[in-house]
């Protein structure tokens, strides 16, 4: 097996983990990332039974920290 299926399975693996975490944690994890889905900008729209939610920058200050960690990594690298 190549390396980049192996790090698929390992990057799947953690994501696992820390859902089961922040799913099953007594509050810190949801204390830590419960800004998530409420910055300004964050979509929500709820008309009867329908209800749609769109994190757009939140996944933008998610994409801009994954970035940064990303070209600092390759710098050290």
């Amino acid at each position: 097996m190549s390396d980049f299926p192996r790090l698929m399975v390992l990057l799947g693996l953690v994501l696992v983990g820390l859902g089961l975490l922040w799913a099953y944690s007594p509050g810190t994890l949801k204390t830590l990332f419960g800004w998530f889905g409420h910055l300004p900008g964050d979509t929500r729209y709820q008309n009867g039974n329908t209800f749609v939610f769109v994190p757009w920058v939140s996944m933008l200050a998610i994409s801009l920290v994954l970035s940064l960690l990303s070209a600092l990594l390759r710098m050290f690298r």
